[in-house]
Formats: C-alpha cells, structure tokens, sequence
C-alpha cells in the first residue's frame, strides 16, 4: 500500500545517506526504511522469558530438561516444602 502524503519534510542531508544505502545494498529506500524500522522494533522488544502476563506458556524444553535432575539424600525430603523456600529466596 502506497500512501500519498501533501506535504512532508525530510532533510536532504539524510535523504542522500538513506539513497547511498540503498545503493550499497542493491535495495530501494523504501527497503531501507522499512529495515531500519525492524531493527529498532527488535531492539525495543522485550524478551519473552521476561514478560510475567503471557497470554500463552511457550517452555523451551531443552532449557527446562538441562535444569532437571535426579539428587540422592540420606533421608527423605518434602519436595513441596523445598520447592516453597526456593521460590521465597527469590
């Protein structure tokens, strides 16, 4: 989609930098424009490992299995109780 604006001012200063750009990379400005945009959306995203309210639970199974493990006591543990104090470390 194409839109037609009446009036919009852009520095010509950044117009030639944006047209060497497209020169180097064989793209159209539109290309670069849209590549430049990309790149600050993906620096501004939040990870997702980092967002608490996630609509939906998308677990990396190799990272929760390299977490797994077997241990062996002397004597029986309450897991539930463990698990409880480890979470109110952190």
């Amino acid at each position: 989609m194409v839109t037609t604006v009446e009036k919009i001012e852009i520095d010509t200063e950044l117009l030639k930098r944006i047209n060497k750009i497209s020169e180097k990379e064989n793209a159209t400005i539109n290309d670069v424009i849209e590549q430049g945009i990309e790149k600050i959306e993906n620096e501004i995203k939040i990870p997702d490992h980092l967002i608490a309210n996630k609509d939906t639970y998308n677990p990396d199974p190799e990272r929760i299995m390299s977490m797994a493990g077997i241990i062996k006591t002397d004597k029986p543990i309450d897991v539930a109780k463990e698990i409880s104090e480890t979470r109110k470390m952190y």
